[in-house]
């Protein structure tokens, strides 16, 4: 991957296209957070219920803590102990952004994710905005180690590939910090990619 395929996701994304990318733990699809023909493609192609949230994915964590100004301080010390890495982050979301990323949640919350971006994935730490993304694969179904994991009609209906080659292959832990900032508790909602003592160690 070069920097130049890069720029082409860029412009994918920017124009509400879907682009099928690597990430540190899995493939996965992306599209511009606010584009609602976009969001609505890739939820099209998953063949996923739209009331389910979906995170915003940025490349570096500057970024993420700089478009959630709202976020008070022991949250932020806790996103820079866990990010960048494998892990989704539910995060309280006052200002409701992002609201097609999060959807109906009763609770309020924001999916985040930072991956860590070594290797063959280096160059996507140029990318400037985020996205909204999901793993690539049908709803339920395995998620993609390879791109030719990835189903046939997704891999035909997307914008854009990227192929990084052979990813680790296990889903990002989904830790949820809407309640950190109030009393420290957190709750790892799903173990994947980094383990529960790795998340316990940090918060």
């Amino acid at each position: 991957m070069t920097p130049e395929d890069v720029a082409t996701f860029e412009r994918c994304i920017a124009v509400g296209g879907v682009a099928l990318f690597p990430a540190d733990t899995v493939y996965g699809l992306a599209t511009e957070p606010d584009s609602t023909e976009g969001v609505y493609r890739l939820y099209r192609l998953k063949g996923r219920s739209p009331d389910r949230p979906a995170a915003v994915m940025f490349f570096r964590l500057e970024l993420a803590l700089a478009a959630l100004p709202e976020l008070g301080g022991r949250t932020r010390t806790a996103l820079e102990r866990l990010l960048p890495g494998g892990i989704t982050v539910l995060l309280p979301n006052p200002a409701r952004r992002f609201p097609l990323a999060s959807g109906p949640d009763r609770k309020g919350r924001l999916g985040l994710r930072v991956p860590r971006l070594d290797g063959a994935l280096a160059p996507l730490a140029g990318v400037a905005w985020p996205v909204l993304q999901s793993s690539a694969n049908r709803s339920g179904a395995a998620d993609a180690r390879r791109i030719e994991d990835v189903d046939e009609p997704i891999r035909t209906g997307v914008d854009l590939i990227l192929d990084a080659g052979e990813l680790p292959g296990t889903p990002s832990t989904v830790v949820d910090l809407s309640s950190y900032e109030d009393d420290g508790s957190f709750e790892i909602v799903r173990e994947g990619a980094v383990p529960r003592a790795a998340i316990e160690e940090a918060l």
